[in-house]
Formats: C-alpha cells, structure tokens, sequence
C-alpha cells in the first residue's frame, strides 16, 4: 500500500491559489485514486511507531509526531493512505473551529482539500483522550502515586471523576464528528458515499506484570491502578465513545481490548511481545526540537502503541471497513492476531 504524505505548505499552496477540485457531477464516472484519511490525536498519529514525518518532530515546534508506521498507513482499503493527526490534539484541533495546535490549525478544514483531490473512501477519527478525561496528565498523575509509598493510588479519586469527564468529552467529540461530515460536503460528498469510523483507546496497560519489578521494567504503576484502567477506565470510555459514534451517525470500532496480553509491561523483563511502549526517553528528540525538547516531549512516545500494535490496528481497521458493518472489537484471534469482531448480542 503505497503512503502519501500530504504537506501542509503544499495544500496551503493549493488552497491560497484559489484552485478548487470539484467532485465529478452524477453519473460520470469518478477516476480519482481513492484515499483513506485518519484525523485524531497522538494514539493515531503514531505516536510511539518511531519513523517521523521530517516537520513533526519537533522542528520549529511541531511535535505532531505523524509516524509512516501509523495504523492509517497499516490499511488495506484504498490506493492512498494520508495521516492529518496531531499528538495531543484535543477535539477541536479536529473539528473546524479557528485552533492551532503544534503550529497547525483545522484537521477537518485540511481535510476539505484532501478530500477535492482525492476519492476519500473512509474517514477514521480518534480524539478525546486529551480533553476532559486528560489522560497523559491522569498517566502522570497515578506514576506519582506508585513513588509515594503511602498512597493508595489513583484508582479512588478516579472512580469518582472519570464518569463526569467522560460526559463533558462527549459532546466535544460529536461537535468535531458533526464538523467532518460538513467538510467532506464542502468537498462535495453526499452522506453515506463514504465511511467516516470512530474508533476508541487500547489500554495501554496490565494489572499482569511482574509485582516487585514491574516499575523499574518501565511501567511506575501501583497494580490496583493498572487493573483498575484495563478493566473499568479505558472500556468506560470506549463506552462514552460508542454513544458519540450512535448519536453521530458514525461507525464505531472498539478498541479497549485491542492490546490484551501485549500491554507495556506485560512480557515482564522481555519486551519483545509487546505493542504498546513503556517509559520511553528519547535523548535525541532535542536534535530535531532543540531546547524545547527538554521536559515531556523527550518522554512523549511512552504508553502509546509501538509499531506492531499500528500494524495490527491497521490490520483490524481494515477487517472492518471492508465488512461493511456499523461496529465491531478488535480482538485477538486464535492466530495471534486483531480482527473485528461484530459486538455481542444483548
């Protein structure tokens, strides 16, 4: 599957020249190479794959982190495959509202370009995360807690908040779902001529890893902490995320079990098995960032899937899309890897 990596300083030529690529009119046949499109934040970017896009590493402030392993480029359902996601953006860096995040504004409002040049054939959104439920600042704040040996941990004051964070993202995410669907109209595409997938978050980590080592192997989590964001924080928000999806008109994938036995941490001493990072410092991020590496962005890969996780959600993405169905899980099989599996009955 041959990638396409679209510049912003060649689409900001495009659009500044006025040139518009209409969509052809009804009946005639469309010969536009089709593309798939992801838009999201760091957990679709790529963030964590390694293989950075010159521009996103740092340089001149861009930390988007837009990876050529990310699971979009993983797909097998288009002849392009183009990543507009940005690590840490929030909803509205999606949506079309007037916002800049790492020196880039409107994820949707690029989108309307891409989508005049090429047939976009699926739209794939992950974004949340970084809004009420905060979840790196949530990351940081239970890693905390396991250097404190006389707290409790996280879990408690989580089990409280994490109900009404997810209830004040929702409404965000729908706003930049809403804003998608009217950008690709302004591209000049009908509803339902395209797929437009929501997908959720992997749990980036197990209660399941060695008890005494597992902090120094590079996951600083007290275990109850850890169980209690596999088994009831991460599928609450796929939850949260599913209703979005419904009240959207979006398909939805699951992605909360996505990772299951290959969580940070969870081949205990051996990382090899694993597809999500643990800690991760990258000392070289000040070569491409300069000074304004120093501090989070020199740690900003950690928790986040690595290449063969990208690869194996690419893999389920593209189960999915080609199913034809409005939701699904990606869930290990028994030939070790994802598939999308329609959701169970009620």
């Amino acid at each position: 599957m041959r990638s396409t990596k679209i510049t912003a300083l060649a689409l900001g030529a495009l659009l500044a020249g006025g040139l518009t690529l209409a969509t052809p009119a009804a009946g005639v046949a469309d010969d536009r190479p089709t593309a798939i499109v992801s838009l999201g934040d760091s957990a679709i970017s790529g963030e964590g794959a390694g293989d950075y896009e010159e521009g996103t590493r740092g340089e001149n402030g861009n930390w988007c982190h837009r990876s050529a392993n990310a699971l979009v480029h993983r797909t097998a359902v288009a002849e392009h495959t183009i990543n507009l996601a940005c690590s840490g953006a929030e909803a509205a860096n999606v949506s079309l509202a007037d916002t800049t995040h790492y020196t880039e504004g409107s994820q949707a409002r690029r989108l309307i370009g891409i989508a005049q040049q090429y047939r976009v054939t699926t739209v794939v959104v992950q974004v949340g995360a970084n809004d009420e439920p905060a979840f790196a600042d949530t990351i940081l704040d239970c890693i905390a807690k396991w250097f404190d040996p006389f707290s409790s941990g996280c879990r408690k004051k989580l089990r409280t908040e994490w109900p009404q964070r997810l209830a004040a993202m929702a409404p965000r995410v729908e706003v930049a779902l809403a804003d998608v669907r009217t950008a690709m109209s302004q591209a000049g595409y009908a509803p339902g001529s395209y797929n437009l997938v929501l997908t959720s978050y992997a749990s980036p980590l197990t209660e399941h890893m060695d008890a005494i080592l597992h902090g120094p192997q590079g996951c600083p989590f007290k275990l109850a902490d850890a169980g209690y964001g596999r088994t009831e924080a991460v599928p609450q928000l796929s939850e949260a995320l599913r209703g979005v999806a419904s009240r959207s008109g979006a398909k939805f994938l699951d992605f909360s079990r996505a990772t299951e036995g290959h969580e940070a941490c969870s081949g205990y001493g051996d990382s090899s098995t694993e597809w999500q990072n643990r800690v991760k410092v990258d000392p070289w991020a000040w070569v491409t960032g300069g000074l304004d590496a120093i501090g989070i962005h020199m740690a900003q890969e950690s928790f986040h899937p690595n290449a063969k996780g990208h690869a194996q959600l690419g893999r389920c993405v593209t189960e999915f899309v080609h199913s034809g169905a409005g939701s699904a899980r990606c869930l290990i099989g028994t030939d070790g890897n994802l598939h999308a599996v329609p959701p169970p009955r009620i």
